[in-house]
């Protein structure tokens, strides 16, 4: 049987692949681009995890090496304990769920309603949503912040809390566009055989909608808790209290006076988490983001 299977589909043609051009261009591709690109984009997680192996003066050495000449495993102990890494990982993983759970639920209803239900000037509001994507985050740092220290009506202070951190999460344009996306793919037709059953719009919701759009909640989910897990500047300013700090501004305050070589290691453990939920994840993120794409 041939290299090429006639039922493989790909975005090269077999006529392309007979050309000596095509060959070349092709292999060039397999054997040294993507070796290539996969060096690049795994050489400095390489560099963190062996930086964190070596001791204090082989961190600082000019020209650096690339190997440890001794392997120093202690350094990762010391930084689990010394940058006290497993309550800021804990604390990292309950802002990240609650911050999902809230976007899971609001989110979800603001795009069903705006994609099933159709209120009055829903397109408006939908323009209004997307329309805040074009604004910098920077530029809604200060006015987000004066609003979390005094909660209008309420006038209560979200500092040094979890609601400070999950409410400005919730209403997520992006995902509501995604999940609204999504639900537009759905034929109409479940919905009015669902009526005809008896089911309210919850209902619905509850029993046809959500079941089928699994591939794309765990898409929303995904980056939800990215989201929150690399965010850096708000809890900064949220969270000045060392016990309640995520990963990124703990390892921030907590850095000086500490040996680089410990503090590569503990940046090092803080990138386990996300790099397991990525090779865990990946599928879900491409099957996610293509699904409603297509309708019919």
């Amino acid at each position: 049987m041939s290299a090429f299977d006639t039922q493989t589909r790909t975005l090269i043609s077999r006529a392309q692949l007979s050309r000596r051009g095509g060959r070349i261009a092709y292999w060039a591709t397999v054997w040294i681009m993507i070796p290539l690109f996969a060096l690049v984009f795994l050489f400095p997680l390489y560099w963190m995890l062996s930086g964190g192996l070596k001791s204090s003066q082989a961190i600082i050495q000019t020209p650096p090496t690339l190997f440890p000449s001794t392997f120093q495993f202690s350094n990762y102990t010391t930084a689990w304990h010394e940058m006290n890494l497993g309550r800021l990982l804990f604390n990292t993983v309950y802002y990240a769920g609650g911050a999902l759970l809230l976007q899971l639920v609001f989110d979800v209803a603001a795009a069903y309603s705006l994609s099933k239900l159709r209120p009055i000037m829903g397109n408006a509001v939908l323009f209004l949503m997307l329309a805040t994507l074009m604004i910098p985050s920077t530029v809604l740092i200060l006015p987000t912040y004066l609003t979390a220290i005094n909660l209008p009506l309420l006038h209560l202070n979200l500092s040094n809390s979890a609601w400070g951190i999950w409410l400005p999460t919730v209403a997520n344009a992006f995902n509501i566009f995604l999940l609204k996306r999504f639900f537009d793919s759905i034929p109409r037709d479940l919905l009015a055989a669902a009526a005809i059953d008896g089911a309210g719009p919850l209902r619905a919701l509850w029993s046809v909608v959500l079941p089928m759009s699994r591939p794309i909640l765990g898409v929303v989910s995904i980056f939800a808790v990215v989201n929150v897990w690399k965010d850096f500047l708000w809890p900064l300013l949220m969270l000045s209290d060392r016990s309640k700090q995520t990963v990124n501004v703990g390892l921030y305050t907590l850095n000086s006076g500490m040996p680089e070589n410990v503090l590569i290691a503990s940046l090092a453990i803080a990138s386990i988490p996300t790099i397991l939920f990525f090779l865990i994840f990946q599928r879900n993120i491409m099957a996610g983001l293509t699904a409603g794409s297509l309708k019919g």
